[in-house]
């Protein structure tokens, strides 16, 4: 996309062969085009040592490129204060952050009283902010950091982050260090929010499996901080650009894409005939395959009902997820074929 275009049609982020380079000529990122669109989120994934959190780090100045260029909202990010361009970034860390002598309330708070704001409207934000990630201020606001779990600490962290209602997230590795059940509901929690909020967030992790789940797209890196494809989930699980790509993904990449595949109603059977005893909870139209296999095999039995709403508009069955799952494949490769957008770093 041209950056004379309008606001809307220009991606948030662009990264224009950017590189970094140290001093003993260790490459950490090489020579990387990037783009991440308004309101997506765009997740990082790799092996350790490939570049992603360097990456992530350069786009709110924390590592300074070697080369290239690096453009938020048109804006070329080396020609600004990088103090003033950091407090307009929201930044998640693995680590949290959070100051460990002052309560959660005060935490939160922090952003807001940097760029001026009152106490009481500071305040104001940060209780409505909190109760937008999960916490109750009346339970919390008055708790030290110590006090919470790993993962009441990462919503402080969110919370935080997005006090001063920035445009753009930056999250290195968000969710990595808290326990299994706890990760996959923050992420639930998270994916919810940022459906209300819009952001544009990159997320950097080391989980295939956490990346195909929450991004829009998925920017894979290899080792040297080469990009090795920039795809949607599904695209990525469907047709890997190269040999490290597939490895990378694992050779169950099948199953999970149940994960990024919706319900398509075309593969639905009617409910006429279906005995109730034979169904399932219901679940969304909206849902994933993964998620109607889940009810399936949690309530044992050999269908799920599907509704729209209030209404139902059919009965999902093991053989209709064999067949969606078929045509989801059978359409990235079809896409693929025609140069779509499984190739190897293609953005647009």
């Amino acid at each position: 996309m041209d950056v004379t275009g309008s606001a809307d049609d220009r991606p948030m982020i662009r990264l224009s062969g950017v590189g970094k380079t140290y001093a003993d000529g260790t490459v950490a990122v090489h020579e990387l085009d990037l783009e991440v669109r308004r309101g997506e989120l765009l997740c990082l994934v790799g092996p350790s040592g490939c570049g992603k959190s360097t990456t992530l780090k350069m786009i709110n100045r924390l590592i300074e490129p070697t080369t290239g260029r690096i453009e938020i909202d048109g804006q070329d990010v080396t020609r600004q204060n990088p103090v003033e361009l950091r407090r307009g970034i929201g930044y998640v860390i693995q680590q949290v952050g959070l100051f460990p002598h002052q309560k959660v309330l005060t935490n939160v708070m922090t952003v807001p009283l940097l760029y001026g704001e009152s106490r009481s409207v500071a305040r104001d934000r940060a209780r409505e902010l909190m109760e937008m990630v999960g916490l109750d201020p009346a339970t919390y606001a008055d708790r030290y950091p110590h006090q919470l779990s790993g993962g009441e600490q990462q919503r402080v962290g969110v919370a935080r982050a997005l006090a001063a209602d920035p445009p753009v997230l930056l999250m290195d590795e968000p969710f990595g260090a808290v326990d299994p059940v706890v990760r996959v509901r923050l992420q639930d929690e998270f994916l919810h929010l940022q459906q209300d909020l819009g952001k544009t967030v990159v997320l950097v992790t080391h989980d295939i499996d956490e990346a195909v789940r929450m991004g829009d797209r998925v920017a894979v890196f290899a080792t040297g901080g080469r990009l090795a494809q920039h795809a949607t989930p599904a695209d990525l699980l469907g047709q890997p650009a190269d040999e490290f790509v597939s490895d990378f993904v694992g050779s169950t990449r099948g199953l999970r894409r149940l994960a990024v595949t919706a319900i398509d109603p075309r593969h639905l059977e009617p409910l006429d005939g279906v005995r109730t005893g034979d169904l399932g909870a219901a679940i969304d139209v909206d849902a994933t395959l993964e998620q109607a296999l889940a009810v399936m095999l949690r309530e044992d039995k050999p269908m799920v009902a599907v509704k729209d709403g209030a209404r139902f508009v059919g009965v999902l069955t093991p053989n209709g997820v064999h067949a969606a799952l078929r045509a989801s494949l059978a359409e990235t490769n079809g896409r693929a074929g025609e140069g779509g957008p499984g190739g190897r770093a293609a953005a647009d």
